[in-house]
């Protein structure tokens, strides 16, 4: 898009261009009841809003948006924008404190306000209280009847648009300081790379407090001028299919998920509840959010291929907060790369080809660096770069890049600005101004990016990598009676300095009532020695619904390795000796 100094005026531009076409529609939990809102009214909205908004606020004030997936977040969110008030997307607060995000957000971000609902969401009283502790104005939120049209008082490029906090899976949620500039020009990176234009219609049940579903699958159609169609998570969660089937009804040409999603859809599929839906005209199925695996894709492949998916619509991609939304991804039509590599490499922080056929680890691809943005693969104790074929840190540049964390001047500094050393001289020669990631990744030789985990994550055993998230796909595999992607791997350290491996796996629903602990164990260890050539410490089986998570779905290992250690997690039953076996002895 040409010439616009912020989304507010994207949208302006669209009530205009495109008055009547229904810019946000809602799958409420009600069945049959779907509101929705063209682009004309939802100007009208935000801009009605946004003259309430103005009156009780400075420029740059924050205001918390604490919603659902509704209407009415989408009116505040631009009202905020019109405002010149920085909006702060946040989940609901949950009702223990010491469990949730809420508490250290809006200490950290000091708002002026907090918008929700209107009708009365909260009927323990938890948000309301939280607000009042802390002084914050509570401002309901409703539909106007009959909104006047109002241009708004738009703001700069200089200003923020929204703080995004990051989703707290390796430390406290810090606040990504995202301006209209950086926010243009990676939903514009997004449209070129991807394909996507007026009749992208996307549909989406990742909560708009998320990156991902707020500017993937919410402002990426509207600044096409595409409609967008919003469900509930708890609603994919409960009945995944139906989000395909919504797909289909809306014939959406775009719908993102994390890669667990598209597991979820393969476990739950029934063929009766697929009768007649045609996914054909999905053209962008990206994967993104967390580590994207290669069985995952061929899985969801498989099963849905009879009903008209296509294989090269699956889009793995890759991400971050700090660089506004996506970094990576392959050309709409691309299939998606999937390479056999040496896991005895892989362990040594190398890649390699496979020395024989038990030595066979297969990666995707997350595609290449978009239009305007770089990538290095850094070393990130001497951060000089690193050869094709090495593993290290990723470090990029590019104008999506974020200005920053809100308040915190030290770390922005050593993760937004940092340099890559060189041998040039004199050393203003440098390359600076590198957003360290803190994900681990290498680039082939064709710049293609393959992602291997966190840099905090990774667990070094007898000089050995181990990626957690390989060792967790290992566990969940193992045995039918444990969740997919419900488990944590991690490191402790022994009284005399060793490293040993525990892991916190949920069971399954369905096999609460017939587990036989020992036999899970027992078919567990087996699998981790087998694939990763190393005895676990320890495993300890939770029950479901039980294992920190942050709010997008991503696995908190610090935290549950935290409460692991304090002694705070929940057998699932009295005997949680289920595997104290002996240190690895290879």
């Amino acid at each position: 898009m040409r010439g616009f100094s912020s989304l507010a005026e994207v949208l302006q531009h669209q009530a205009v261009q495109r008055p009547d076409i229904a810019a946000v529609t809602v799958y409420s939990d009600r069945p049959g009841e779907r509101p929705s809102l063209t682009f004309a009214t939802l100007h009208a909205q935000a801009a009605c809003l946004a003259e309430q908004l103005a009156a009780q606020t400075a420029p740059g004030d924050r205001a918390l948006l604490i919603f659902p997936s509704c209407l009415e977040f989408v009116v505040a969110y631009f009202a905020c924008l019109m405002a010149g008030v920085v909006a702060v997307p946040m989940m609901p607060p949950r009702r223990n404190a010491n469990h949730d995000a809420s508490a250290a957000i809006m200490a950290d971000c000091t708002p002026r306000l907090a918008l929700s609902l209107a009708a009365d969401p909260d009927p323990r009283g938890t948000l309301r209280e939280r607000l009042a502790e802390r002084g914050i104005r509570h401002v309901p939120v409703s539909l106007a009847s009959e909104p006047t049209v109002a241009p708004g008082p738009l703001r700069g490029t200089t200003e923020l648009a929204f703080l995004q906090y990051t989703s707290g899976s390796t430390s406290t949620p810090k606040g990504v300081m995202v301006s209209h500039r950086n926010l243009l020009d990676n939903l514009e990176m997004m449209r070129k790379r991807l394909g996507n234009h007026t009749d992208s219609a996307h549909v989406s049940w990742i909560p708009l407090y998320h990156d991902l579903g707020l500017i993937m699958n919410l402002l990426q159609p509207i600044y096409l001028g595409a409609p967008c169609v919003l469900m509930t998570p708890s609603g994919f969660m409960h009945r995944p299919l139906n989000w395909l089937r919504a797909i289909h009804e809306h014939g959406a040409e775009v719908a993102a998920a994390p890669n667990f999603a598209y597991d979820l859809c393969v476990d739950r599929f029934r063929q009766e509840q697929m009768e007649g839906v045609d996914l054909s005209g999905w053209k962008i199925a990206l994967n993104g959010a967390e580590p994207v695996r290669a069985a995952t894709l061929a899985r969801f492949a498989a099963t849905f291929e009879p009903y008209g998916f296509d294989a090269r619509a699956m889009r793995p991609a890759y991400g971050l907060a700090e660089a506004t939304l996506l970094v990576s991804a392959a050309d709409r039509g691309a299939e998606a790369r999937i390479r056999e590599i040496s896991a005895s490499g892989l362990k040594a922080a190398r890649v390699a080809p496979p020395e024989h056929p038990g030595d066979i680890s297969r990666i995707a691809s997350c595609g290449s660096a978009m239009a305007g943005l770089s990538l290095a693969i850094v070393d990130p104790e001497t951060r000089r770069r690193l050869p094709p074929g090495q593993i290290g840190e990723i470090w990029l540049q590019a104008g999506s890049v974020a200005c920053g964390y809100w308040g915190r001047p030290a770390e922005s500094e050593a993760s937004f600005r940092a340099r890559i050393e060189t041998d040039s001289e004199p050393p203003a020669e440098q390359e600076d101004n590198w957003l360290r990631t803190g994900d681990l990744g290498h680039l082939d030789a064709d710049g293609e990016l393959y992602v291997a985990g966190r840099l905090k994550d990774v667990m070094i055993v007898r000089g050995v990598n181990h990626y957690p998230q390989d060792i967790e796909a290992t566990v969940a595999t193992s045995h039918p009676a444990l969740r997919r992607d419900h488990a944590a791997a991690f490191a402790i350290t022994d009284d005399v300095g060793n490293e040993q491996i525990i892991v916190v796996q949920e069971v399954e629903r369905t096999q609460r009532h017939s587990l036989a602990e020992a036999e899970v164990a027992s078919a567990v260890q087996a699998a981790v020695v087998n694939n990763h050539d190393i005895a676990l410490h320890k495993i300890m089986l939770i029950r479901p619904g039980t294992l920190p998570k942050t709010t997008s779905g991503k696995i908190q290992r610090s935290l549950t390795r935290q409460r692991w250690l304090d002694g705070e997690l929940e057998p699932w039953s009295s005997a949680d000796q289920l595997a104290d076996q002996p240190a690895d002895s290879h």
